[in-house]
């Protein structure tokens, strides 16, 4: 199937939703009773999602009728030398209708070999086999979903020898030849910047502008030496700093913030959406300037 979409009167990306977080247990009961507005939107991490029936499903179509939805995956692998898994591929397409989920997302990385799943979400060696390989699994999930994947950039902690484009090279050449959309994580891009040493901002403009459907913002530990992505910790002012240069680079993108462990009372992270928004009406000035 082809994507097949005029630029002058349907561009790429779909609008803006606005401000949003990760939808959490401790916070669901909260959201329903409170229908907080500072919150535009809610993400929602799939696999939680794809049993039929029950109480998360039910409180899912309840938040949905609240909010505007979008389905993250940590489970597709897209990197994986093993075949998709069209029974997965099923479940997420029919959560997807029945939610009305504005897009999809998942992870540019591999997970497991053999039907094995790793439970990480790991690098790939960023080199033409690796590139052609990835672009025509995207096409064929894309054929079966029947709409544009969002692929998310990593952190990472090791890199191979043999990769002959730089990461941003490789995920811009995906984007491009897969016809896919971006979820540009901006914590992710600090973490390996600071790991392997490479200039974010020159990550950040590199990316094609009109395939970057979504941002991510998160919290990281720091071990002095190396930087690991654990969505524990308060976002800190570099990655803040990195976010708001992006807004330049890519002025009203659906903006998330990810908690995972340790996870606040929604007031907290309402605050840090809060000053999100700051920092992009900041930008909003800056760019019309």
């Amino acid at each position: 199937m082809s994507l097949l979409i005029n630029p002058l009167i349907n561009p790429l990306i779909k609008p803006s939703l606005g401000f949003g977080l990760g939808l959490r247990l401790p916070h669901i009961e909260e959201i329903i009773q409170t229908q907080p507005k500072s919150i535009d939107w809610l993400e929602i991490i799939t696999e939680n999602y794809l049993v039929p029936g029950g109480k998360p499903l039910s409180d899912l179509n309840k938040i949905r009728a609240l909010y505007p939805i979008v389905m993250h995956g940590v489970s597709l692998s897209i990197g994986s030398t093993d075949r998709l898994d069209y029974d997965y591929l099923k479940k997420v397409k029919n959560l997807s209708h029945q939610i009305q989920a504005k897009w999809i997302s998942d992870h540019l990385c591999w997970g497991g070999v053999q039907q094995k799943n790793l439970h990480d979400l790991l690098p790939l060696p960023y080199t033409e086999e690796a590139l052609n390989h990835v672009v025509t699994k995207i096409k064929q999930v894309q054929d079966y979903l029947g709409q544009r994947l969002v692929i998310e950039n990593v952190s990472s902690y090791i890199s191979y020898s043999h990769s002959v484009l730089s990461e941003w090279e490789f995920l811009s050449e995906v984007a491009k030849q897969a016809d896919c959309l971006l979820l540009l994580d901006i914590n992710n891009i600090y973490v390996s910047s600071f790991n392997h040493g490479f200039s974010a901002e020159t990550y950040l403009r590199a990316i094609p502008k009109n395939r970057v459907q979504q941002f991510h913002l998160a919290g990281h530990e720091n071990f002095g030496d190396h930087i690991i992505d654990t969505h524990d910790h308060d976002i800190i002012q570099p990655v803040w700093d990195l976010y708001e240069q992006a807004l330049g680079l890519f002025p009203d993108t659906s903006t998330m913030i990810e908690r995972d462990d340790d996870i606040p009372e929604l007031s907290t992270l309402i605050q840090e959406l809060e000053y999100a928004k700051t920092l992009h009406a900041r930008a909003r000035i800056m760019h019309h300037a």
